[in-house]
């Protein structure tokens, strides 16, 4: 038997549906905390054109999944690095292989929207940091037509303006160059860029290098204090300390006290007390034991736990932190292959991985107790290529400016 209504009850019937719905929306768009950026190269060689998946975590378990306009290109080839503005209305994207730097807004959904591109002034830019109103762009190489591929020569660091829309003005000239060089003075070393970092006050901007014309590889800090963007080298333009052989990545703490440095080729971790004027001075008992490849590095938002992903033995290694020494709390396996490290945003319990070789992210959930992690729900996750850099804004942040 059929159950049969009058046109009232069906009135009433949709309206119920339509409320379902709707309720049924207005929760999933509650539970997405965090939108992840992840570039990623959709293939090897000169034509790898990029692109940049969008994942919306949940709030209550951390699950994430792509959106479903994802993935938007990234406006050129090999991408590399990225960063979210301060205000999180703008995500730019490093193209290591046509020296661009792509920036695009960021809708209230994540969505992104391209906008400008710049040139960086030297070649194959690699590393991008942003503080306030001022984006810095590390090049490994000084540019055309003194340096190339083929007669290499050291690195150097480029700082962009932002507009109040996010746009990049012309770079921050120095003197007649528009970057600062990083080399040992009085040599003709090759100087190898490897990251940057910019402490939580804007006012200092560490930069990792190593001199790849000796071998063993010997690995550097340099330093530079920053006034509106513009820098001012420390130590005369030397390093302002030798770290290690192969420095890969580098962090610091929110409260501007310490700075630390993986190193790849001995498998540690070196932790720094920044000093008054800018200078580093290795903490006692540093370096500390990581694992075999680091090649990323992150300080939750508390300064209490320091996290570090090993990309030859596939984890991330956990460890907490007092006065800047360091002391594991533990290893927790990844996918193949790990190369960049997020923490959300929003919430600060959440941490991803980009894992190359496996395609995927994987997600732990941080007790902020304990600094300890447990895996997130349904990990990993798929991404639409082999993932580059990850970056993240807490969701609904553009509403709010």
């Amino acid at each position: 038997m059929r159950m049969k209504f009058n046109k009232s009850g069906q009135l009433l019937l949709v309206s119920a549906a339509s409320l379902l719905i709707a309720g049924l929306l207005t929760a999933c768009s509650t539970l997405t905390v965090d939108f992840v950026y992840v570039t990623s190269s959709l293939a090897a060689g000169p034509n790898s054109y990029g692109e940049v998946d969008v994942m919306e975590v949940n709030s209550e378990s951390g699950f994430s999944h792509r959106i479903p306009t994802s993935p938007f290109p990234s406006g050129g080839r090999n991408p590399v690095a990225e960063a979210v503005s301060t205000n999180f209305t703008n995500l730019y994207v490093v193209n290591h292989d046509d020296n661009t730097i792509v920036q695009f807004a960021i809708g209230n959904d994540g969505k992104l929207y391209p906008q400008n591109t710049v040139n960086t002034p030297g070649i194959f830019p690699m590393g991008i940091a942003i503080s306030g109103s001022t984006l810095y762009a590390l090049d490994t190489y000084q540019p055309l037509p003194s340096c190339s591929p083929a007669s290499p020569c050291s690195g150097s660091v480029a700082v962009f303006p932002l507009s109040a829309s996010g746009q990049p003005g012309a770079p921050i000239t120095n003197g007649d160059l528009t970057y600062w060089p990083l080399a040992l003075p009085g040599k003709a070393d090759i100087m190898v860029p490897t990251a940057i970092n910019v402490l939580a006050s804007g006012s200092l901007v560490y930069v990792t290098a190593y001199d790849s014309s000796v071998s063993p590889t010997v690995g550097y800090i340099f330093g530079f204090s920053s006034a509106a963007g513009v820098l001012t080298p420390l130590n005369g333009g030397a390093p302002v300390v030798a770290s290690g052989t192969f420095p890969s990545a580098i962090a610091s703490d929110p409260g501007n006290q310490f700075v630390y440095v993986t190193d790849f080729s001995k498998a540690a971790v070196m932790s720094y007390a920044v000093q008054a004027n800018g200078a580093l001075t290795e903490v006692s008992g540093s370096p500390f034991s990581a694992g075999s490849q680091p090649t990323a590095i992150t300080v939750d938002s508390s300064g209490q736990y320091l996290y570090v992903v090993n990309s030859l033995d596939n984890d991330l290694m956990a460890y907490s932190i007092a006065n800047g020494s360091l002391t594991r709390l533990g290893s927790y396996a990844t996918g193949t292959q790990p190369d960049a490290i997020v923490i959300d945003p929003s919430t600060h319990h959440y941490i991803y991985t980009a894992n190359f070789l496996s395609a995927n992210l994987s997600g732990f959930q941080l007790n902020p107790t304990t600094g300890t992690l447990i895996n997130t729900q349904n990990v990993p996750y798929g991404v639409s290529a082999q993932p580059t850099a990850l970056a993240a804004i807490p969701h609904g942040s553009q509403l709010k400016q």
